[in-house]
């Protein structure tokens, strides 16, 4: 569906997007992840022909649109702030693209009026968008992109505005969205979590280029490096000597210390190693195989507890479910891996 070929965008002498070449398939919703900055926003604008390449070939179904401008390509853009028009209707804004484009007022207004109830917004048509939630608000400007009915949906950054709550809400909306309709989105957000809940595709960027390309479980369960292993979702990254062991388990040894801990792909060596929050275990010291440390901080966040940890390797951040004892601070304890994961 969408095909760059080695596209740069240069503002001056920076360039926002440094030979940038990836596949993305039809039906699939694709999320360009990074920080701020990273040249995923000028990726997106790209796509839509609100950006025109300095190097390299873009091309959408097939056609060559390198040079088109964004009317010609048949992609719709759900924008970051909605841009709602305060003074029409609901269902006025969710026609107003259609009215443009030379179709009849009328005819315009019943097909928003179809796209509305398909968003599950019938019988809110006559409000303005002042007197809609933020989660109604951003549903409208998805029925005034999708009632052009694009070839692609890009969204930039949609859900920045609204509450955590409401955001888990209507990212699930989205998704349910382009699966029903079958649609090709381009998703761009600098939220890790958002990435990995609505994604087939993720593609991590970082100063214009890409970083590391796959679906969410890949980016997680084997970053490329260990920027990639902290984009996607925290890391702890500790240097160990590896030696492999029989059915995947390795023994790492981080400096006077040894433990055992399963190896996401096999590896042996001095090497860097990536250690999610969630896979580690902190137990009383009972003299037995394991790192050594000493808890400096424990938070309860609600659904799980947040340690910071003084070992070794330094500072090693944890979870655990609340519903295990809490670990006070200023508590000795071991800790063991279920799992780490070698980079590079």
């Amino acid at each position: 569906m969408i095909r760059f070929e080695t596209v740069s965008k240069l503002f001056g002498a920076t360039r926002a997007v440094d030979r940038v070449s990836f596949t993305l398939a039809e039906g699939t919703l694709t999320t360009l992840l990074g920080p701020s900055g990273c040249g995923k926003t000028t990726t997106l604008r790209l796509i839509a022909g609100l950006e025109l390449p300095t190097e390299g070939r873009i091309e959408i179904e097939g056609r060559d649109v390198t040079a088109l401008p964004a009317a010609e390509r048949r992609v719709a853009m759900v924008f970051q702030s909605y841009a709602l028009f305060p003074h029409m209707s609901v269902r006025e804004n969710v026609a107003y693209g259609l009215i443009v484009g030379g179709m009849a007022k009328r005819a315009a207004l019943a097909r928003a009026e179809e796209m509305l109830d398909t968003l599950g917004l019938a019988g809110l048509g006559d409000r303005q968008p002042s007197a809609l939630s933020g989660g109604q608000q951003q549903r409208v400007a998805v029925a005034r992109a999708l009632v052009l009915r694009p070839r692609v949906l890009l969204f930039d950054e949609p859900l920045s505005n609204l509450d955590a709550r409401l955001r888990r809400r209507v990212r699930e909306d989205i998704r349910d969205l382009q699966r029903r309709l079958g649609l090709t989105v381009v998703y761009v957000t600098h939220d890790q979590a958002e990435a990995l809940a609505v994604s087939d595709i993720v593609v991590v960027m970082r100063e214009g280029r890409i970083a590391q390309m796959g679906s969410p479980r890949e980016l997680y369960d084997a970053p490329a490096d260990p920027f990639v292993a902290d984009f996607m979702g925290e890391a702890n990254v500790i240097e160990a000597e590896v030696a492999a062991g029989p059915d995947g388990v390795a023994r790492l040894v981080i400096g006077n210390h040894a433990l055992e801990a399963p190896l996401t792909r096999q590896a042996a060596g001095r090497m860097r190693l990536a250690v999610r929050p969630e896979a580690i275990r902190l137990t009383p010291p009972d003299g037995t195989a394991g790192l050594p440390g000493t808890v400096r901080r424990a938070v309860f966040v609600g659904g799980h507890m947040e340690y910071e940890v003084d070992t070794p390797a330094g500072l090693l951040f944890a979870t655990a479910p609340s519903s295990e004892p809490a670990v006070a601070a200023g508590t000795l304890v071991s800790l063991a891996f279920s799992r780490a994961i070698p980079l590079g």
